[in-house]
């Protein structure tokens, strides 16, 4: 698609000019904490068929905004103001680089005459973003607004999908020009060469226990559903990376688990053992890799075929036997031209892993202390739930429970942060309904977690979207203190907390807010959470020795105690 003609030119505002290049590309939604710096593109939304969403807090709207990106592939958009909403804004910024989620953040900036003064809430945005994101770069043209613009959406999802920070100086936006609109993003792409996957198809056909393990980003509905296929045909054991469980249905008899924090011994020892991994999409960082464990580096003992979208990551870390640098997305699209040439000679060990898999996410053996039995609620919400609910959290150990028993089967039903950022799931949950309110979006956070962005509640209220937040307390910084126990058995320091009534604060914004102490309590207040059709959090007070689904804070204080000894 071509730009516009220059016969219809007219002047416009440069915060104008801004606003219609979004439309240009396709944008829908803006998440924005609104800022003096960039008032003239506010007064461009005025008018245009873009849904604002204005947030409490900057990190809230930045979050919100990978959220978008994470389920839609398309860069969530974000705006804020300079220097301290710039510096919020900064903590979901890093989540979408570890992420690889495109993102772009608009941020104001001080009239261009100022500079090099320090102007109030001047920031040199090209040295403090720098490192986090895929390009920061200042508007200095007005005439130049399409060009970067086109740039910035390229950028951000071409490659390993990723943020990108744009600062806007404030007396650029009101100048006027006579320019172009750019045509919409074309996201560029190519496809493995029938030599790589003749190479693929050979090194199955040789494997004794291979593996494939899904991670990373680029990927769709009709992607995970060839690869699904594909495994189909091969037999092929399948498992996901650290918070990419939407990448396979647990229901497929190919999926063994997920690989990340408190992951099945059995499934870390069977990819140990591999001959062949297939890694798709996915880096395997620290948390995937067991601390980069289960892999030598920089050569693995297991023969490893890696298909990753950026040149610049194959062979980083890891030395592949094959490296295709493709998405996943094209990778799957390419794998109907494979098949089996006999059946799969590791069809035992796959029928193990899955019995293997099944049991370790069966919850309904789980005890616990306390009278709130974290199990059966699981239990409760596999039926309860639909299987399109959007499940959101950040981090710390409460979240084990979703990524451990949650029966994830269909993409675009997890948003979660790989970097492990505390407070993602409120803003996450707001952003996800936001986008599509016809989804059940659920909300899993910590008493400490929710308090980081607990003021996004306010956000859900003012939009009248019904999230449901299973806020788990047990009155303390769980993670922390688990690795206190660990390595200074019976010294807490600095992990307690001491609480509001969460049930209150959901209904002194005006949702709706229910304790909950037991486990008989636990369906009853969510179906009534449901029912009331407001925001709402469920306060699960747990028994504060319920660190993990697997052990206790004493067990793990006896235990270190019982080392150090």
């Amino acid at each position: 698609m071509k730009a516009s003609s220059n016969s219809a030119l007219r002047p416009r505002l440069g915060g104008h000019i801004l606003v219609d290049q979004l439309i240009a590309q396709g944008v829908q939604h803006v998440f924005c904490v609104p800022g003096e710096s960039y008032l003239a593109v506010l007064d461009g939304l005025h008018d245009a068929a873009i849904q604002v969403t204005v947030c409490r807090q900057e990190g809230g709207a930045a979050m919100m905004a990978d959220a978008h990106g994470k389920l839609t592939g398309e860069p969530g958009i974000c705006m804020v103001t300079r220097g301290p909403g710039a510096s919020n804004a900064l903590a979901g910024v890093h989540i979408a680089s570890q992420d690889s989620t495109p993102l772009i953040l608009f941020v104001g900036q001080i009239e261009r005459g100022m500079r090099e003064r320090e102007a109030f809430q001047e920031m040199d945005y090209r040295a403090v973003f720098g490192t986090q994101a895929k390009w920061v770069t200042e508007i200095d043209q007005v005439e130049r607004i399409p060009e970067i613009i086109s740039r910035a959406f390229h950028v951000a999802t071409s490659g390993r999908p990723g943020p990108v920070v744009i600062a806007l100086p404030e007396d650029m936006l009101v100048e006027y020009a006579e320019v172009c609109d750019a045509p919409h993003y074309e996201v560029v792409d190519s496809a493995p060469t029938t030599a790589q996957l003749d190479a693929l198809a050979k090194q199955l056909s040789q494997a004794k226990k291979p593996v494939a393990i899904l991670g990373g980003t680029r990927w769709n509905q009709a992607a995970v559903d060839k690869f699904a296929e594909f495994a189909t045909r091969y037999r092929l054991p399948v498992a996901v990376q650290f918070r990419r469980q939407m990448l396979f249905s647990v229901d497929h008899p190919c999926f063994i688990g997920d690989v990340g924090l408190g992951s099945n011994p059995e499934l870390m020892q069977y990819i140990k053992e591999a001959d062949l991994v297939l890694l798709v999409g996915g880096r395997m960082s620290e948390i995937a890799s067991q601390s980069y464990t289960l892999f030598d580096i920089p050569v693995p003992a297991q023969t490893l075929v890696h298909v990753y979208p950026d040149v610049g990551e194959l062979n980083r870390v890891y030395r592949a036997d094959l490296a295709i640098n493709v998405s996943p997305a094209s990778f799957a699209d390419s794998l109907s031209a494979l098949q089996p040439a006999q059946p799969a000679a590791w069809a035992p060990s796959l029928d193990v892993m899955r019995a293997s898999y099944l049991s370790w996410t069966d919850p309904t053996e789980i005890r616990h202390p306390g009278t709130l039995q974290m199990g059966q609620v699981m239990s409760y919400l596999r039926t309860a739930l639909p299987e399109d609910a959007i499940m959101c959290n950040g981090a710390g150990n409460y979240a084990t429970w979703l990524h451990r028993f949650h029966p994830f089967k269909r993409y675009g039903t997890q948003l979660a942060p790989t970097s492990g950022s505390m407070g993602y799931g409120l803003p996450a949950a707001v952003g996800a309904k936001r986008i599509d309110p016809s989804k059940t979006v659920v909300c899993f956070a910590g008493d400490g977690c929710f308090m980081m962005h607990g003021q996004e509640f306010a956000t859900a209220v003012q939009y009248k979207l019904p999230i449901i937040v299973i806020l788990i307390d047990n009155g303390m910084y769980g993670t922390i203190r688990m690795h206190q126990e660990r390595h200074y058995p019976a010294r807490p320091s600095a992990t307690a907390l001491q609480n509001p009534d969460f049930a209150a604060y959901a209904a002194a914004f005006g949702g709706h807010g229910e304790r909950v102490e037991t486990t008989d309590q636990f369906a009853p207040a969510f179906a009534r959470a449901v029912a009331s059709q407001k925001p709402a959090i469920l306060h699960c007070l747990i028994d504060p020795e319920t660190i993990s689904p697997s052990t206790t804070l004493q067990k793990i204080r006896e235990q270190a105690q019982a080392a150090q000894a």
